[in-house]
């Protein structure tokens, strides 16, 4: 089921016939349906006349597009080089640990926090970092991640 047909339709006619302008098309959609749900990719193929399987492989190659539910809210943890050197691992264990998420989900089950990984928050001289929906949280250790995310819960 499509949440916001109506914008959802309103993005379509701003794009329909213009040549390269999926990705847009999606971003947009996204920004408001929060994920690329089957219903909304079919209903996208279907208006637009691309084939559903060009819309599927566009989604699934670029990692900003996402396919399930998104939280509430959503935590990027640096993976860049300088939050690497500061062990970001551990910070992403921590978080992972923190919210109870294993077997690869991202998602709580209250669907409060999602948690992702990104290549570089231009934060390096806070290493290790996360931003918690547009809040940059700095020179983290495992420790205090609790407190962090409490804030949030």
């Amino acid at each position: 089921m499509i949440k916001n047909k109506k914008e959802v339709d309103q993005v379509i006619s701003k794009f329909i016939g213009k040549k390269g302008s999926l990705i847009p098309l999606l971003q947009e959609v996204q920004n408001f349906e929060k994920y690329l749900s089957k219903d909304t990719m079919r209903y996208i193929s279907e208006k637009t006349g691309v084939h559903l399987a060009q819309i599927y492989g566009v989604a699934t190659f670029y990692t900003m597009f996402r396919l399930k539910p998104q939280g509430k809210h959503v935590i990027r943890v640096c993976k860049g080089t300088a939050c690497h050197v500061s062990d970001a691992n551990t910070i992403l264990k921590a978080v992972n640990s923190e919210l109870k998420l294993e077997n690869g989900n991202d998602t709580t089950k209250d669907g409060l926090f999602t948690v992702m990984e990104v290549a570089c928050l231009g934060c390096c001289s806070l290493a290790p970092v996360i931003m918690v929906d547009d809040n940059t949280h700095g020179k983290l250790t495992p420790e205090i991640i609790g407190e962090v995310l409490k804030k949030y819960k």
